[in-house]
């Protein structure tokens, strides 16, 4: 396992953006910036991709730990570090339903008891009907035309 994958199997556990793990870095007075530090994000055969060192990861880990633990004079509790970072992540909302598709009356008229729906409106379409069999023959539209290309024929 190369150094890359250990740090972005870190990223991911921990759920560190780019500016924290700048941050991070920055407590062992160690200076990285984000665009150096994506390049050891990309895929390996990307033209910016930069194998990321031992001095980096080394780095990352001291700084991980003052992160997480804090310092001797100001000690932290790890999981309140990482609740914290949880809560910093926008949730997604799935769950969400698109205003179009809301069951809702077709017409404001029709629930009502007391008069019929009205014609006009969205629900003033006439319904599918399908084409029976036994209805009347469909009319040819189009004749059938005869093409006279100069030729003659006997």
């Amino acid at each position: 396992m190369t150094n890359n994958d250990i740090l972005k199997k870190l990223r991911v556990a921990l759920m560190l953006r780019d500016d924290q793990i700048v941050e991070i870095l920055e407590l062992v007075d160690f200076r990285i910036t984000k665009s150096e530090l994506g390049a050891f994000f990309r895929a390996e055969d990307h033209e910016n991709y930069m194998e990321c060192g031992d001095q980096v990861l080394r780095n990352f880990l001291n700084g991980l730990v003052i992160h997480l633990r804090g310092t001797k004079e100001n000690p932290k509790n790890p999981n309140d570090v990482l609740a914290k970072h949880k809560a910093e992540i926008p949730k997604k909302d799935t769950t969400k339903e698109r205003p179009e598709f809301k069951a809702s009356a077709k017409d404001a008229e029709k629930g009502r008891g007391d008069k019929a729906p009205s014609k006009s409106g969205p629900a003033a379409k006439k319904p599918f009907k399908k084409n029976n069999t036994k209805s009347a023959p469909k009319v040819q539209v189009v004749e059938k035309v005869v093409y006279k290309n100069g030729k003659n024929k006997k």
